[in-house]
């Protein structure tokens, strides 16, 4: 069963605004932490943002500023609004949860989610 399925993304010139929506499954739209994240050199991710049950957003220090990360619970969507955007914010950026809780300081590493969404494709060009 897909729990995540991604959409958004594109190609956008510096300076210029895109939206990742992330639709969740019931079950999964629950979780106790939902974020995205990106990969710019493969394997590794990194973790942009967070959003968990306490309500508290956490960001990457380099897009704090420039992104928000925001839940509709009509839709069961997870959505990150990207503005201000940069040649360096060019990745492949992915949804996530985790069904459980996750400390403060590990809410960002992408070995603590579960389940994940497809690759969408950010371009950013200067």
């Amino acid at each position: 069963q897909e729990h995540l399925r991604g959409s958004g993304g594109g190609s956008v010139q510096a300076g210029g605004s895109l939206r990742l929506s992330c639709a969740a499954s019931r079950v999964i739209y629950d979780s106790e932490c939902m974020a995205w994240f990106r990969q710019i050199v493969a394997p590794e991710r990194e973790g942009v943002a967070t959003l968990c049950s306490d309500g508290i957003a956490r960001y990457l220090d380099s897009v704090k500023g420039r992104f928000t990360i925001s839940t509709d619970g009509a839709t069961r969507t997870l959505n990150l609004q990207m503005d201000d955007l940069k040649p360096e914010d060019t990745a492949m950026y992915y949804c996530a949860a985790s069904p459980t809780p996750i400390i403060p300081a590990r809410k960002l590493e992408p070995r603590q989610y579960d389940y994940w969404g497809q690759a969408i494709q950010v371009t950013v060009s200067s």
